[in-house]
């Protein structure tokens, strides 16, 4: 038996992407945004309106986090919660706004990207929630 180097089975595995494209193109209608806040209630807070409002499906707090930034000349470090928001990307010119109404920084972080793959089921069930 012959065995393909690794340079002829990185081609063939490209060649075979290029003919069979993956099914993840439909699934980037969604995406997940991400926004640091100050303390755990502050983003129950939040992730409560905008699951109300149907910007989003689920909102993952995750405690515990330490950020260090540049603010007005100077180093600064902090500990934050981050929500992990699961929304489409549709939603995103309303999410944002209404996070920034919510939250109490000056400037808060929200940044989005899109899920390019993952459980069919669950990236449905986002759609069906959300509006």
């Amino acid at each position: 038996m012959i065995l393909a180097s690794p340079l002829l089975q990185c081609f063939r595995h490209q060649f075979l992407l290029n003919q069979f494209p993956l099914r993840h193109k439909r699934m980037s209608t969604y995406c997940m945004a991400f926004v640091t806040a100050p303390t755990n209630d502050v983003a129950k807070t939040i992730a409560g309106e905008i699951v109300k409002l149907k910007l989003a499906a689920c909102v993952n707090i995750i405690p515990g986090i330490t950020s260090v930034y540049a603010w007005e000349g100077k180093i600064e470090t902090d500990s934050e919660v981050l929500m992990m928001i699961k929304t489409k990307n549709s939603l995103c010119d309303e999410l944002i706004p209404c996070i920034k109404r919510l939250h109490p920084y000056e400037v808060c972080e929200v940044i989005t990207t899109s899920i390019e793959n993952g459980n069919h089921e669950y990236l449905d069930w986002i759609g069906k929630v959300v509006k």
